[in-house]
């Protein structure tokens, strides 16, 4: 269910940032139709923390928790974190809506 204090946080962006957040929250909705979706710290969170979303000054940031993953399926992503590794997205045209649905189906099966 869309949660909305996260209807205010992408109303409150800049563009791109703006609708880079949208089309991705809907992706995310779209794979999970009922995800639980909240604020949490400070940025909109998915599934408990397994996936957020992060709006930053040239770029957004997907997080996903790579918990029981692989070192291949790590790969997959950016980032250097232990827990959490990234998709960094800096347009909209830059959104791979396959690649983005696939790594959210590997993380929630993990």
């Amino acid at each position: 269910m869309k949660e909305e204090k996260v209807d205010d946080y992408i109303k409150k962006l800049k563009s791109p940032q703006k609708e880079i957040c949208s089309e991705l929250r809907e992706i995310i909705f779209r794979t999970f139709p009922n995800i639980i979706e909240e604020m949490k710290w400070g940025v909109p969170s998915y599934a408990n923390g397994k996936y957020y979303l992060v709006a930053l000054k040239n770029h957004v940031n997907m997080g996903f928790s790579i918990k029981d993953l692989s070192k291949e399926e790590i790969a997959l992503f950016q980032g250097k974190g232990k827990t959490m590794r990234i998709i960094e997205i800096r347009s909209k045209k830059e959104i791979d809506e396959v690649k983005i649905v696939n790594l959210l189906k590997l993380v929630k099966e993990n």
